[in-house]
This record gives C-alpha cells, sequence and structure tokens, in this order.
C-alpha cells in the first residue's frame, strides 16, 4: 500500500490507508497471451462471445461459435498474428503500443499533477483485465476513475462493450470510486490535426503521390445503423473533417469498411473490393489509413497492409502505401493529454 497515511482526527488504531488518487484508465480492444491455438481459442471465444459485438441469440450462436468457430479460427487467426507478433517482448504489437501509450500519458500527468494521478491500462478481451486494473487502482487508492476507451468513433461494440465490462467492474467494489467515461473525441480538432500530420509525413515518404487516401474503418452489421449506432455518421464524418482540414477535393478522399463477419450485410464499401475497384479505374497508387484505430494491431498491420495490399495489387494496383496509426506519437498524445485533462475538470485542479 503506497504512501499510506492515517485519516485526520481519526483515532490512533485506525488503520493507515493510501492517500486518495484519481486514477485515468485507458482501455484498448484486447490481445491473446500467445498465437497457439489454446490462447487463440480463449481470446477469440471471449470476443465473439460479447453479445455487443455479435448480437445473435446465445442459444442460436453458442453452438456454433463453440463448435465449428473456434474449431478452426484459432488455427488461422494464429497464423495472422504470427506474421506480426513482437517476438522480442513475446506480445502482439497492440500491447507494445498500448504501454508505450500509458508511458507518455503517465509522464505527462505526473509531470502535472504528481502522485495524485495514477495512470494505467487494460484489455476489453484478454489481459491485463478491466476487473483486475480497476481493482488495482482501488487499492492504490483511487476514489475517482476516468475511464478512457480508446475508440475515435463511439460504436457499441467498442466504446460501449468497454464501458460495459468497467461498470461490471465497479460492482464488485464494496467501496466504488466515482467514476466517469471519456465520450468520443472523433470531432476533436488536435485528434483530427494528428491524423492530417501522419497523412502529410505519410504522403512526403511516397515515392510517388498517390493517387486517392482510403480512410479505412472497422466494418460493422448495416443493422446496427438502423438500429440508432452512430458509429457509421462519426465515421463518415472524421473523412469530412480530414479532408477539410487537408484542404483537398472531395474526391482525393474516400471512406470505407474492413472486417466483415458473418452472412449478413455490414457497412459498405467494403474495403478489400473498394481498393481493387479503384486499381482497375485507373487509380494504380493508393494510400489507407485506419482513422477508427488508435494503435496498430492485427486488422491494420495484417488485414490492411497485408490482405487488402494483395487485393489492390492483384487487381492492377502498382503503389500501396499505408500510413501508420497514430499509436504513441507526440500528436496523438498530445490530443489524448487534452481530452483526458478536459475530462478531469474539477477532479484535480
Amino acid at each position: 500500500m503506497a504512501d499510506p497515511l492515517r485519516p485526520t482526527h481519526a483515532p490512533a488504531d485506525h488503520p493507515v490507508l493510501p492517500r486518495e488518487k484519481v486514477g485515468v484508465l485507458l482501455a484498448n480492444l484486447g490481445t491473446p497471451d500467445g498465437t497457439s491455438y489454446w490462447p487463440m481459442r480463449r481470446y477469440l471465444s471471449e470476443f465473439l462471445s460479447d453479445q455487443r459485438v455479435i448480437d445473435y441469440p446465445r442459444w442460436k450462436w453458442q453452438p456454433i461459435l463453440q463448435g465449428i468457430v473456434l474449431t478452426i479460427r484459432p488455427f488461422k487467426s494464429g497464423a495472422a498474428y504470427k506474421t506480426i507478433w513482437n517476438e522480442a517482448a513475446d506480445e502482439s504489437p497492440l500491447m507494445t503500443i498500448t504501454k508505450q501509450q500509458t508511458a507518455k500519458l503517465s509522464a505527462r500527468l505526473t509531470d502535472r499533477y504528481g502522485a495524485r494521478v495514477m495512470v494505467d491500462y487494460c484489455m476489453r478481451y484478454g489481459n491485463p483485465s478491466t476487473e483486475s486494473r480497476v481493482r488495482a487502482m482501488v487499492a492504490a487508492g483511487c476514489t475517482k476513475i476516468l475511464f478512457c476507451p480508446l475508440y475515435p468513433q463511439y460504436a457499441g461494440a467498442t466504446t460501449a462493450t468497454a464501458n460495459d465490462q468497467f461498470f461490471r467492474a465497479l460492482m464488485a467494489e464494496k467501496w466504488q470510486p466515482a467514476s466517469r467515461t471519456l465520450p468520443p473525441y472523433f470531432d476533436d480538432p488536435a485528434y483530427i490535426d494528428a491524423l492530417a500530420a501522419s497523412v502529410e509525413n505519410g504522403y512526403a515518404q511516397a515515392t510517388e503521390k498517390p493517387d486517392i487516401l482510403v480512410c479505412s474503418y472497422h466494418g460493422l452489421p448495416f443493422r446496427y445503423l438502423t438500429e440508432g449506432d452512430p458509429y457509421h455518421c462519426h465515421c463518415v464524418k472524421t473523412t469530412r473533417l480530414l479532408k477539410e482540414r487537408l484542404g483537398w477535393a472531395d474526391d482525393a478522399i474516400t471512406t470505407t469498411f474492413q472486417s466483415k463477419f458473418g452472412p449478413e450485410d455490414w457497412l459498405q464499401p467494403y474495403t478489400v473490393e473498394e481498393v481493387a475497384r479503384l486499381a482497375q479505374a485507373g487509380k494504380k497508387r493508393i494510400a489507407v489509413i485506419a482513422p477508427a484505430f488508435s494503435a496498430d494491431c492485427i486488422e491494420t498491420l495484417e488485414e490492411i497492409n497485408e490482405e487488402i495490399r494483395e487485393s489492390f495489387e492483384h487487381a492492377g494496383g502498382e503503389d500501396f502505401t499505408y500510413i501508420p496509426c497514430l499509436n504513441d506519437t507526440d500528436a496523438h498524445i498530445d490530443a489524448l493529454t487534452g481530452r483526458i485533462l478536459a475530462n478531469l475538470a474539477g477532479w484535480l485542479d
């Protein structure tokens, strides 16, 4: 129990308590503990059992998931993860980058508030779990927690399920900390500036200027849009704000969606099909960016930079530029720090 003290006016035999702190808990999607069959199966089972992600009735979906899907898919997903795995640290790139983001944000907030703030991270699926990190923050004396899902655009399958898990973790605490959740920040000027800077840097490094920028967002079933999920609107607005910030014409940038899963229609156009269509339409040089991801992961490093690149080149495309996620760049950390400080108002200053 770090930095303990006895409450003011307490009797001499009162137990010491940790000094009160404010916790800032970053949350990302998650990662398997390894690329072999059983770690992949555990991770995929947790992820694909989440009814925010796949909302089919459990009686219908679970036999399919626990049978056919989890018999075959761990091998395929494990092979994909192996192509991007951080062998030196024995972890996924998402884990490595999230640790780096946490360290930089912790340094920024500690410089400002000292020991009064504690910054940590958790994963919605896999380790470290949301429950374990909430428990650690409470044990360390955090009487207030700002929970920060690292998703610029809101979706029920990302932001909401992360918040759900945070609230479930709070339910286990006898003495609950006061809590806030970070709203989506897709239209924050600092976030748009960071995206624009990454695009300008990517174009500057390209051998030849790309003909078009493809903003590829993670997909969702189209039905979710009709049921009230604002994700599609947030994505389209992100692209528009980025276009305006760059001062580009409408035909210099486009919005697509990737990672379709299952039989129903998802948000379109699908990235893997659209890049092939662009190549066939004469757009031989393209750049792809993934504004919905705060850190490079399997969907960007393997799906975009391998599968989607292959689709483009197979259709006649010649020059494919992948622009990395914002990761732990200074511009991204600046944007996140600004959002966090705004949402800590009244708690520390």
